[in-house]
Protein backbone atom coordinates (compact mmCIF):
# COMPACT_ATOMS: atom_id res chain seq x y z
CA UNK A 1 0.00 0.00 0.00
CA UNK A 2 2.80 2.18 0.63
CA UNK A 3 4.37 1.79 -2.80
CA UNK A 4 1.09 2.16 -4.67
CA UNK A 5 0.99 5.69 -2.22
CA UNK A 6 4.28 6.19 -3.52
CA UNK A 7 3.46 5.90 -7.18
CA UNK A 8 0.64 7.81 -7.09
CA UNK A 9 2.41 10.73 -5.50
CA UNK A 10 4.04 12.52 -8.50
CA UNK A 11 0.60 12.97 -10.17
CA UNK A 12 -0.95 14.20 -7.31
CA UNK A 13 1.76 16.50 -7.48
CA UNK A 14 1.52 17.42 -10.58
CA UNK A 15 -2.45 17.61 -11.18
CA UNK A 16 -1.93 20.38 -8.31
CA UNK A 17 0.78 22.56 -10.18
CA UNK A 18 -1.52 22.50 -13.22
CA UNK A 19 -3.44 24.88 -11.30
CA UNK A 20 -3.28 28.44 -13.10
CA UNK A 21 -5.72 31.77 -12.83
CA UNK A 22 -7.86 30.44 -15.57
CA UNK A 23 -9.15 27.67 -13.06
CA UNK A 24 -10.14 30.51 -10.58
CA UNK A 25 -11.38 32.30 -13.50
CA UNK A 26 -13.64 29.53 -14.46
CA UNK A 27 -15.53 29.25 -11.12
CA UNK A 28 -16.67 32.27 -11.53
CA UNK A 29 -18.75 31.77 -14.48
CA UNK A 30 -17.27 34.83 -16.37
CA UNK A 31 -20.29 34.90 -19.04
CA UNK A 32 -23.01 34.92 -16.26
CA UNK A 33 -21.67 37.50 -13.87
CA UNK A 34 -21.42 39.60 -17.06
CA UNK A 35 -24.91 39.71 -17.91
CA UNK A 36 -25.47 40.26 -14.13
CA UNK A 37 -23.34 42.88 -14.32
CA UNK A 38 -24.88 44.57 -17.45
CA UNK A 39 -27.99 43.90 -15.91
CA UNK A 40 -27.44 45.89 -12.65
CA UNK A 41 -25.50 49.15 -14.86
CA UNK A 42 -28.75 49.19 -17.05
CA UNK A 43 -30.44 49.72 -13.62
CA UNK A 44 -27.61 52.30 -12.59
CA UNK A 45 -28.38 54.36 -15.48
CA UNK A 46 -31.91 54.28 -15.30
CA UNK A 47 -31.75 55.69 -11.96
CA UNK A 48 -30.72 58.79 -12.84
CA UNK A 49 -31.62 61.44 -15.60
CA UNK A 50 -27.81 62.37 -16.30
CA UNK A 51 -24.66 60.91 -16.68
CA UNK A 52 -23.59 57.93 -13.86
CA UNK A 53 -21.08 59.26 -11.36
CA UNK A 54 -17.75 57.42 -11.69
CA UNK A 55 -17.40 57.63 -8.14
CA UNK A 56 -20.40 55.24 -7.36
CA UNK A 57 -20.19 53.35 -10.74
CA UNK A 58 -16.71 51.82 -10.23
CA UNK A 59 -16.89 50.15 -6.68
CA UNK A 60 -20.96 49.65 -7.41
CA UNK A 61 -19.99 47.35 -10.19
CA UNK A 62 -16.69 46.05 -8.62
CA UNK A 63 -18.31 45.04 -5.83
CA UNK A 64 -21.69 43.24 -7.71
CA UNK A 65 -19.22 41.82 -9.85
CA UNK A 66 -17.17 40.52 -7.06
CA UNK A 67 -20.22 38.92 -5.16
CA UNK A 68 -21.90 37.53 -7.86
CA UNK A 69 -18.45 35.75 -8.85
CA UNK A 70 -18.36 34.30 -5.16
CA UNK A 71 -21.98 32.92 -5.50
CA UNK A 72 -21.07 31.27 -8.68
CA UNK A 73 -18.07 30.02 -6.89
CA UNK A 74 -19.55 27.78 -4.28
CA UNK A 75 -22.04 27.04 -6.68
CA UNK A 76 -19.05 24.48 -7.91
CA UNK A 77 -18.16 24.08 -4.86
CA UNK A 78 -21.38 22.55 -3.37
CA UNK A 79 -22.15 21.26 -6.64
CA UNK A 80 -18.71 18.90 -7.24
CA UNK A 81 -20.40 15.16 -6.98
CA UNK A 82 -23.27 16.10 -9.59
CA UNK A 83 -20.72 18.22 -11.62
CA UNK A 84 -18.39 14.93 -11.97
CA UNK A 85 -21.38 13.12 -13.24
CA UNK A 86 -23.01 15.12 -16.05
CA UNK A 87 -21.46 15.94 -19.01
CA UNK A 88 -21.81 19.72 -19.40
CA UNK A 89 -19.96 19.90 -16.00
CA UNK A 90 -17.11 16.61 -15.79
CA UNK A 91 -14.36 18.90 -16.83
CA UNK A 92 -14.40 21.79 -13.84
CA UNK A 93 -11.50 22.25 -12.27
CA UNK A 94 -12.72 21.32 -8.57
CA UNK A 95 -14.35 17.88 -10.57
CA UNK A 96 -11.25 17.19 -12.06
CA UNK A 97 -8.55 18.36 -9.58
CA UNK A 98 -6.76 21.45 -11.47
CA UNK A 99 -8.24 23.57 -8.36
CA UNK A 100 -8.45 22.13 -4.56
CA UNK A 101 -11.76 22.59 -2.88
CA UNK A 102 -9.92 24.73 -0.14
CA UNK A 103 -8.32 27.14 -2.63
CA UNK A 104 -11.71 27.74 -3.65
CA UNK A 105 -13.18 28.58 -0.75
CA UNK A 106 -10.72 30.84 0.36
CA UNK A 107 -10.86 32.64 -3.48
CA UNK A 108 -14.47 32.68 -2.39
CA UNK A 109 -14.58 34.02 0.52
CA UNK A 110 -12.23 36.74 -0.25
CA UNK A 111 -14.44 37.74 -3.58
CA UNK A 112 -17.47 37.89 -1.12
CA UNK A 113 -15.78 40.23 1.82
CA UNK A 114 -13.98 42.30 -0.49
CA UNK A 115 -17.04 42.74 -2.67
CA UNK A 116 -19.04 43.51 0.33
CA UNK A 117 -16.45 45.55 2.10
CA UNK A 118 -16.12 47.76 -1.08
CA UNK A 119 -20.15 48.24 -1.53
CA UNK A 120 -20.85 49.07 2.62
CA UNK A 121 -17.63 51.20 2.55
CA UNK A 122 -17.90 53.39 -0.90
CA UNK A 123 -21.56 52.93 -2.13
CA UNK A 124 -24.10 52.26 0.72
CA UNK A 125 -24.99 50.02 3.21
CA UNK A 126 -28.36 48.88 1.41
CA UNK A 127 -26.87 47.77 -1.48
CA UNK A 128 -24.15 45.66 0.46
CA UNK A 129 -26.88 43.67 2.45
CA UNK A 130 -28.84 43.55 -0.83
CA UNK A 131 -26.07 41.70 -2.77
CA UNK A 132 -24.83 39.36 0.35
CA UNK A 133 -29.00 38.29 0.34
CA UNK A 134 -28.06 37.57 -3.49
CA UNK A 135 -24.92 35.57 -2.96
CA UNK A 136 -26.87 34.00 0.05
CA UNK A 137 -29.63 33.03 -2.31
CA UNK A 138 -28.56 31.62 -5.19
CA UNK A 139 -25.05 30.44 -3.56
CA UNK A 140 -26.70 28.30 -0.65
CA UNK A 141 -30.30 28.74 -0.77
CA UNK A 142 -30.84 27.23 -4.42
CA UNK A 143 -28.12 25.39 -4.30
CA UNK A 144 -27.62 23.66 -1.19
CA UNK A 145 -31.94 23.49 -0.94
CA UNK A 146 -34.03 23.82 -3.60
CA UNK A 147 -31.71 22.42 -6.44
CA UNK A 148 -32.42 19.22 -5.08
CA UNK A 149 -35.75 19.65 -3.29
CA UNK A 150 -38.32 20.77 -5.74
CA UNK A 151 -38.97 20.92 -10.08
CA UNK A 152 -39.57 24.29 -9.36
CA UNK A 153 -36.32 25.41 -7.51
CA UNK A 154 -34.97 27.55 -10.69
CA UNK A 155 -38.99 29.67 -10.22
CA UNK A 156 -38.22 30.37 -6.97
CA UNK A 157 -34.16 30.46 -6.79
CA UNK A 158 -34.37 32.81 -10.10
CA UNK A 159 -35.23 35.97 -7.59
CA UNK A 160 -31.33 35.73 -6.24
CA UNK A 161 -30.22 35.91 -10.44
CA UNK A 162 -33.10 39.07 -10.91
CA UNK A 163 -32.05 41.41 -8.54
CA UNK A 164 -28.85 42.84 -10.23
CA UNK A 165 -31.16 45.87 -11.58
CA UNK A 166 -32.36 46.53 -8.34
CA UNK A 167 -28.58 46.27 -7.01
CA UNK A 168 -27.77 49.22 -9.84
CA UNK A 169 -30.50 51.39 -8.80
CA UNK A 170 -29.75 50.89 -5.43
CA UNK A 171 -26.38 52.18 -5.49
CA UNK A 172 -27.63 55.13 -7.27
CA UNK A 173 -30.17 55.99 -4.83
CA UNK A 174 -29.91 54.56 -2.08
CA UNK A 175 -33.59 53.66 -1.93
CA UNK A 176 -35.45 50.77 -3.26
CA UNK A 177 -37.93 52.29 -6.52
CA UNK A 178 -40.71 50.38 -8.52
CA UNK A 179 -39.52 50.86 -11.51
CA UNK A 180 -36.55 48.93 -10.32
CA UNK A 181 -38.66 46.35 -9.28
CA UNK A 182 -40.12 46.18 -12.76
CA UNK A 183 -36.58 45.64 -14.20
CA UNK A 184 -36.30 42.63 -11.24
CA UNK A 185 -39.41 41.23 -12.25
CA UNK A 186 -38.92 41.04 -16.25
CA UNK A 187 -35.55 38.76 -15.17
CA UNK A 188 -38.00 37.14 -12.76
CA UNK A 189 -40.11 35.62 -15.41
CA UNK A 190 -37.66 35.34 -18.05
CA UNK A 191 -35.57 32.87 -16.31
CA UNK A 192 -37.76 29.67 -16.40
CA UNK A 193 -38.37 29.10 -20.04
CA UNK A 194 -34.56 30.20 -20.31
CA UNK A 195 -33.33 27.16 -17.88
CA UNK A 196 -35.77 24.50 -18.52
CA UNK A 197 -35.13 24.76 -21.93
CA UNK A 198 -31.61 23.79 -21.04
CA UNK A 199 -32.64 21.38 -18.78
CA UNK A 200 -34.87 19.41 -21.45
CA UNK A 201 -31.86 19.74 -23.60
CA UNK A 202 -29.91 18.46 -20.73
CA UNK A 203 -32.54 15.97 -18.99
CA UNK A 204 -30.74 12.80 -19.32
CA UNK A 205 -27.98 14.21 -16.90
CA UNK A 206 -30.28 15.89 -14.50
CA UNK A 207 -31.85 12.54 -14.42
CA UNK A 208 -29.11 10.48 -13.36
CA UNK A 209 -28.23 12.29 -10.59
CA UNK A 210 -31.76 12.66 -8.78
CA UNK A 211 -31.95 16.58 -9.41
CA UNK A 212 -35.52 17.26 -9.95
CA UNK A 213 -35.93 19.70 -12.61
CA UNK A 214 -39.00 19.49 -14.11
CA UNK A 215 -38.28 17.63 -17.52
CA UNK A 216 -37.18 14.79 -15.16
CA UNK A 217 -40.72 15.43 -12.54
CA UNK A 218 -43.50 16.14 -15.09
CA UNK A 219 -41.77 15.08 -18.52
CA UNK A 220 -40.61 17.24 -21.46
CA UNK A 221 -43.90 17.73 -23.39
CA UNK A 222 -45.18 19.51 -19.52
CA UNK A 223 -42.21 21.48 -19.62
CA UNK A 224 -42.44 22.65 -22.98
CA UNK A 225 -45.71 23.67 -22.28
CA UNK A 226 -44.52 26.25 -19.42
CA UNK A 227 -42.07 27.37 -21.38
CA UNK A 228 -44.61 28.26 -23.94
CA UNK A 229 -46.56 30.30 -21.22
CA UNK A 230 -43.78 32.03 -19.28
CA UNK A 231 -42.73 33.52 -22.63
CA UNK A 232 -46.33 34.81 -23.06
CA UNK A 233 -46.16 36.38 -19.22
CA UNK A 234 -42.94 37.84 -20.20
CA UNK A 235 -44.43 39.53 -23.30
CA UNK A 236 -47.15 40.89 -21.08
CA UNK A 237 -44.78 41.84 -18.46
CA UNK A 238 -41.86 43.55 -20.75
CA UNK A 239 -44.76 45.97 -22.01
CA UNK A 240 -44.87 47.00 -18.13
CA UNK A 241 -41.60 49.65 -18.44
CA UNK A 242 -43.45 51.42 -21.06
CA UNK A 243 -47.05 51.50 -19.53
CA UNK A 244 -46.18 53.01 -16.53
CA UNK A 245 -43.99 55.88 -18.33
CA UNK A 246 -40.85 54.87 -17.14
CA UNK A 247 -39.19 53.70 -21.19
CA UNK A 248 -40.45 55.28 -24.43
CA UNK A 249 -41.15 53.92 -27.88
CA UNK A 250 -37.87 52.54 -28.63
CA UNK A 251 -38.10 50.43 -25.45
CA UNK A 252 -41.45 49.17 -26.72
CA UNK A 253 -40.77 48.53 -29.96
CA UNK A 254 -37.39 46.53 -28.90
CA UNK A 255 -39.37 44.43 -26.07
CA UNK A 256 -42.39 43.19 -28.62
CA UNK A 257 -40.13 42.15 -30.89
CA UNK A 258 -37.72 40.16 -29.03
CA UNK A 259 -40.73 38.79 -27.03
CA UNK A 260 -42.29 37.78 -30.43
CA UNK A 261 -39.08 35.77 -31.17
CA UNK A 262 -38.80 34.06 -28.22
CA UNK A 263 -42.01 33.24 -28.33
CA UNK A 264 -41.85 31.89 -31.89
CA UNK A 265 -38.80 29.73 -30.84
CA UNK A 266 -40.99 28.46 -27.68
CA UNK A 267 -43.51 27.55 -30.08
CA UNK A 268 -41.49 25.24 -32.08
CA UNK A 269 -40.27 24.02 -29.31
CA UNK A 270 -43.59 22.35 -28.63
CA UNK A 271 -45.42 21.73 -31.45
CA UNK A 272 -42.12 21.50 -34.29
CA UNK A 273 -39.12 20.27 -32.62
CA UNK A 274 -35.88 19.51 -33.93
CA UNK A 275 -32.55 17.61 -32.82
CA UNK A 276 -31.34 21.08 -31.28
CA UNK A 277 -34.42 23.80 -30.68
CA UNK A 278 -33.96 23.38 -26.60
CA UNK A 279 -30.65 24.34 -27.25
CA UNK A 280 -31.46 27.10 -30.08
CA UNK A 281 -34.20 28.39 -27.56
CA UNK A 282 -31.31 28.70 -24.86
CA UNK A 283 -29.06 30.29 -26.41
CA UNK A 284 -31.25 33.01 -28.12
CA UNK A 285 -32.57 33.55 -24.51
CA UNK A 286 -29.28 34.54 -23.22
CA UNK A 287 -29.83 37.39 -26.47
CA UNK A 288 -32.59 38.21 -25.56
CA UNK A 289 -32.12 39.39 -22.26
CA UNK A 290 -28.80 41.31 -23.26
CA UNK A 291 -30.35 42.81 -25.96
CA UNK A 292 -33.44 44.14 -24.08
CA UNK A 293 -31.28 45.64 -21.37
CA UNK A 294 -28.96 47.22 -23.66
CA UNK A 295 -32.14 48.51 -25.58
CA UNK A 296 -33.47 49.63 -22.02
CA UNK A 297 -30.32 51.86 -22.17
CA UNK A 298 -30.00 53.36 -25.91
CA UNK A 299 -34.00 54.27 -24.72
CA UNK A 300 -33.19 55.99 -21.68
CA UNK A 301 -30.26 58.09 -22.78
CA UNK A 302 -31.59 58.88 -26.80
CA UNK A 303 -35.34 59.14 -25.54
CA UNK A 304 -35.55 60.58 -21.87
CA UNK A 305 -38.83 60.70 -19.55
CA UNK A 306 -38.92 61.81 -16.15
CA UNK A 307 -39.36 59.74 -13.33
Amino acid sequence: MAKAALINAPAIVTKSAQTSWRDYYEITKPRVVALLVLTALVGMCLSVPGVVPWQLLIPAMLGIGFLSSAAAAINHIVDQRIDKEMARTHNRPLVNGRLSQRNAIVFAVILAVVGFAMLYALVNPLTAWLTLSGLVGYGFVYTLYLKRATPQNITIGGLAGAIPPLLGWTAMTNEIHGHALLLVLIIFTWTPPHFWALAIHRRDDYAKVNIPMLPVTHGIEFTKTQILLYTVLLFVVGLLPYLVGMSNWLYLVGSVVLNLIFFAYAWQLKFNPKANTAMATFKFSIIHLMILFIILLLDHYLLPVSL
